[in-house]
Formats: C-alpha cells, sequence, structure tokens
C-alpha cells in the first residue's frame, strides 16, 4: 500500500508467516480463500510432525469415534473486531446469561430485527462456506480454521471461542456425537457424518445455526436419520406465528421421529437468540413437555432438533463438551434462527 500497509493477517502473525499485508478490511475479505488454503497447508505440514494422541484412553467410549489430539493453538482476532465478554477472560463465563432463568423474552424493534438479519445472513454464508470444503481426508480442525476466518474476514467474532472455555471457533459433531463435538486432528472419513454448528457476535447481536453433511457415500439409515432430522425441524417452524405455543415445537418433532424409527434427544434444547448468544425462551423439542409461554412478533429463538438412530440418552466424554449418544449409533441435527412476524415466521439463517 501507499503509505504502507500495516493490515495483517491474525493466523498468520502466530504463524510467523512474514508478509501478510492487506491494504484494507476489503482487500482482506477478497484474499480470503487464498489465505486459508495457505493456512492449511501450514499447519498440514506441522501436524504432519507432530505425535497425534488420544487425551482420554481410559475412558469407555460408546461408538467408533475418538478424540485426536493435540488440539492447535487458540485462533487470534484481530484489533478492532468487536468481541463478545466471555473473549478474554479465563473462565469463558456469560455473565449476562446467568439470569435467565428470570429474564423475560425480548421482543426485538424494527431496527434490531434488521441487525438480526444481517447476522444471521453472514452466519449463512459462513456456514456454506465452511460446509463446501467437506470431504475424505480433512480434519475437523482445518474446517475451524475456514469458519474461523471467513467469521473475522466478516468483521464478526465467532461466539463459541472461549466461550465457557470452549477452545475452538465452532462445534463439529461427527457420527455419534450429539452436540459440541471439539474440532481437533481426527480426519474426515469415507461415509461418516459431520454437523457444522456456526455462530457468531456481530453488531452486538448473535446468530445461531447448523447442519449436517454426508462425506461421500454414506449408508441408508444415516440418509434416513438427515432427512428426518431435516423433516422434523420444518414441521416445527410451519407451526410458528403469533400465539402459538412453545410446548407444541416438540409435538411437531417428536412424532416425525417416532415414525421414522428414531429419538429425540432431551438433554438439550432451542433458545433466544439476540443480544444474548443463549436466553429465554427454552425449546423443547420434545413431545408433551411443559415449556411455558407463547410466541409474540418480535421474539428470536432457536430450533435445532437433534435426533438420534438408537436412544435419546448421551453420554459426555471427559473434555466437558462432546456429547454422543449412549449406545454409539448415530446422531444428527439441523438448526435455525427464526423471528416471529405479524403474519408467521421469517427464518432469518434460511439458505439463500
Amino acid at each position: 500500500g501507499n503509505p504502507p500497509s500495516h493490515l495483517e493477517c491474525p493466523t498468520c502473525v502466530k504463524l510467523e508467516v512474514k508478509g501478510s499485508l492487506f491494504c484494507s478490511q476489503e482487500c482482506f475479505k477478497a484474499s480470503c480463500i487464498t489465505i486459508v488454503r495457505v493456512i492449511t497447508h501450514i499447519i498440514n505440514d506441522h501436524m504432519s510432525t507432530t505425535e497425534t494422541y488420544n487425551p482420554f484412553p481410559s475412558f469407555n467410549y460408546t461408538g467408533s469415534v475418538r478424540p485426536v489430539y493435540p488440539l492447535s493453538p487458540k485462533r487470534a482476532i484481530p484489533e478492532g473486531i468487536v468481541k463478545t465478554e466471555w473473549a478474554d477472560t479465563s473462565q469463558g463465563i456469560p455473565h449476562g446469561e446467568l439470569t435467565r432463568a428470570s429474564q423475560t423474552i425480548k421482543i426485538l424493534s424494527p431496527k434490531e430485527q434488521d441487525i438480526m438479519r444481517e447476522v444471521c445472513r453472514l452466519g449463512r454464508e459462513i456456514l456454506d462456506l465452511t460446509a463446501a470444503a467437506i470431504k475424505p481426508g480433512i480434519t475437523t480442525d482445518e474446517l475451524d480454521l475456514i469458519c474461523h476466518n471467513a467469521t473475522i474476514a466478516r468483521n464478526a467474532y465467532p461466539s463459541p471461542l472461549n466461550y465457557r472455555k470452549f477452545p475452538k471457533s465452532c462445534c463439529i459433531s461427527v457420527n455419534e456425537v450429539i452436540c459440541h463435538g471439539i474440532p481437533d486432528q481426527r480426519k474426515l472419513e469415507e461415509g461418516d457424518i459431520v454437523n457444522l454448528d456456526v455462530s457468531l457476535y456481530y453488531k452486538g447481536f448473535h446468530s445461531d445455526l447448523n447442519a449436517t453433511y454426508p462425506v461421500g457415500e454414506i449408508s441408508e439409515d444415516s440418509k434416513r436419520l438427515i432427512r428426518t432430522t431435516r423433516e422434523a425441524l420444518d414441521a416445527a417452524i410451519a407451526i410458528c406465528k403469533p400465539g402459538a405455543l412453545f410446548r407444541d415445537i416438540g409435538n411437531a418433532i417428536e412424532p416425525i421421529a417416532k415414525a421414522n424409527g428414531c429419538s429425540v434427544v432431551r438433554q438439550y434444547t432451542g433458545h433466544g437468540c439476540n443480544q444474548l448468544f443463549h436466553t429465554v425462551p427454552t425449546i423443547a423439542h420434545y413431545a408433551k413437555s411443559k415449556t411455558p409461554g407463547a410466541m409474540k412478533a418480535g421474539m428470536t429463538f432457536t430450533i435445532e432438533p437433534m435426533i438420534n438412530l438408537g436412544t435419546h440418552q448421551g453420554v459426555h466424554w471427559p473434555d466437558d463438551w462432546t456429547c454422543t449418544t449412549l449406545d454409539g449409533k448415530r446422531s444428527a441435527q439441523f438448526e435455525e434462527t427464526l423471528l416471529i412476524t405479524d403474519t408467521g415466521v421469517e427464518v432469518l439463517t434460511a439458505k439463500r
């Protein structure tokens, strides 16, 4: 640049790659794909000389997936990006969420709704960009790097990073992992299914969405699982409108799961999503829940059913995040962030 540029790729700085200077944020964004390819190549070279290991060798795993460590270093956030309250704290505590039980459901103003539309559109872009890299042989850590760089290229913060000490920028859950898988050095294999859960913080608001993808050719059971999960989410979205009861969401989801020989996870729920990452209302995905409340125009929340081929029960790995099915059978999930409108519902994170 003229004058000389000082805008550097933060990940390149961390990897001691010299000369990655850009004249503007727009220039940086335009070069994002090239940057990701270069950094991925550097990390691959590094990891090929680093011995991998299972950090919990005595744990009684329920399926075939194992953690593959070491984890890559915490990814850097450039100066100028507005961070979450937990970004730079030792415990990553979201203090704004601690009074969730006593909070009332927020009704967003028209201006706030427009910001949510913008942040959710960015979330969809990032999810689609990351998902495009899914193939046999790529590691979940490499997918996390793509997600991270796509997020900061849009001047946003990846909401999961350091949230309650979560070490990565997105959750990636493979096969029997129900949710909250930590990206590591495991390579995706032909026949896997993989869930990408992307969240970001931008202009003071969060978006949250995820989807499950096949890795190459998958089994008929896996196809049935993915198809059932998406169908269940779409059925739940279809009932959303002013006056609809939150407890009826699970009544729309569980019959579809059962009709296809699947079960609905009860441990995890959907949630309000706006200035707070997770807030009221709580969205149960199973039938006959006691979830109180009715939908009103201006509310934003997620529906994100987790559907299993076997039991609905889950068990956590010693990393305190990864939750897998108790019987080791596969799990799938889809998630959208929704806005209740005067006439119905708007899927803010819809694929465009």
